[in-house]
C-alpha cells in the first residue's frame, strides 16, 4: 500500500529538526529539502510553525511546489488570532491567514484552532460567531481549560456547538510526558508548557485528531501506544480517516516513536504497509532539484 492510499494520516509536530539527519534525514540534506523528504516517509504534519510567525508569501508557494496531493498540513492559526482576547475581534485577520496559505488547496486541512487555558466555557458565544464565520473550511479545535473535560454543561456545550458545525475536537494525550520522572531538562521544559489534561478521544467528525505527548524513552511508551492504535484501528473500520502527530519531549524521537505506533497498527489492520523509508547516497542530489 502507497502512504498515498494510507487510511489514516501520521505525522509528526514538524519537519525541520536538523537532530533528523542521523535518522530519518540524508546526512547532507539542504534545509530547502527537508519538507520534501519529509512528504516521502509522512503523510501529515502538525503547522506549529504558523502559531507563531506567518510565513511569507515565496515560503507557502514552495511549499505547494513540494507537497504531494494526498498530504495534509495541519496548520495552526497564529497566536495573536486564538490567544489575542475576544475571537470575533479576529476575524479579519484569520480571513486573511487563510487566503495566505490558499495557494496549499486541500493540503490544507483541517487548520488548527488552539484555545488557551484562559478560554472558558462562558466565550463559547466568541467561538461559535468564530466557526460560523468561516464555515465551509476544515477546521479542528483544542481547548484546554478545565471546564471542559468534567463532563458537565460546559463540555457539553462545546462537543454539539462543534458536532453541528463539523468541525472536530482535537484530543491531546500528554498521560507518557507527565508519567515520566526526570532531570532531562527536555522532559522538565515540556512538563512546563504542555496541558495535563483528560483524555477525550473525541470523534464528532469523520476525521478524529489525536496529539500524542510522549516519553524519552519509546519503549515506555507502549502500553499508551496499544491504547491507541486500537482506538485508532476502530475508527479507521467505521470509515474515519483520524489524524495522528506523535512529539517527544524534544521531538528528537518523534520520527521513531510515529514508526513505533504505525508499526503497532500494522499488527491491527492486515495490508497496511510499513512507512517508506528514504534512501541515502547520491538520490539526495537529485532531491535538491525540487
Amino acid at each position: 500500500m502507497n502512504i498515498a492510499n494510507f487510511p489514516y494520516y501520521i505525522g509528526c509536530p514538524s519537519w525541520s529538526e536538523n537532530a533528523w539527519r542521523q535518522s530519518l534525514y540524508p546526512q547532507d540534506a539542504r534545509p530547502n529539502d527537508l519538507l520534501a523528504l519529509y512528504a516521502q516517509v509522512f503523510n501529515a504534519v502538525e503547522g506549529n510553525t504558523t502559531f507563531y510567525a506567518r510565513p511569507k508569501d515565496i515560503t507557502v508557494e514552495r511549499w505547494a511546489h513540494v507537497l504531494p496531493a494526498h498530504f495534509r498540513f495541519t496548520a495552526k492559526f497564529p497566536r495573536d488570532i486564538s490567544h489575542g482576547g475576544d475571537l470575533r475581534e479576529h476575524l479579519s485577520a484569520a480571513q486573511d491567514f487563510l487566503k495566505l496559505l490558499a495557494p496549499l488547496g486541500d493540503r490544507i486541512q483541517p487548520l488548527w484552532l488552539q484555545l488557551p487555558a484562559t478560554f472558558t466555557p462562558h466565550r463559547l458565544g466568541e467561538l461559535a460567531t468564530f466557526l460560523d464565520a468561516l464555515e465551509g473550511q476544515a477546521l479542528a479545535v483544542e481547548v484546554r481549560n478545565m471546564g471542559f473535560f468534567d463532563k458537565g454543561e460546559g463540555e457539553r456545550v462545546l462537543n454539539r456547538l462543534l458536532l453541528e458545525r463539523g468541525v472536530e475536537r482535537i484530543c491531546l494525550d500528554s498521560r507518557p510526558l507527565f508519567s515520566c520522572v526526570s532531570t532531562d531538562p527536555a522532559v522538565l521544559h515540556a512538563q512546563s508548557k504542555k496541558p495535563k489534561v483528560p483524555v477525550c478521544p473525541a470523534a464528532l467528525t469523520r476525521f478524529p485528531q489525536v496529539r500524542f505527548i510522549g516519553r524519552p524513552e519509546l519503549e515506555a511508551n507502549q502500553p499508551f501506544i496499544e491504547q491507541w492504535a486500537v482506538k485508532v484501528a476502530g475508527w479507521i473500520e467505521e470509515g474515519r480517516t483520524p489524524y495522528v502527530f506523535l512529539h517527544t519531549p524534544d521531538n528528537i524521537r518523534a520520527p521513531d516513536l510515529a514508526r513505533r505506533f504505525h508499526r503497532h497498527l500494522m499488527t491491527l489492520l492486515p495490508g497496511l504497509s510499513d512507512l517508506p523509508t528514504l534512501e541515502r547516497g547520491p538520490e539526495v542530489e537529485q532531491l535538491g532539484l525540487l
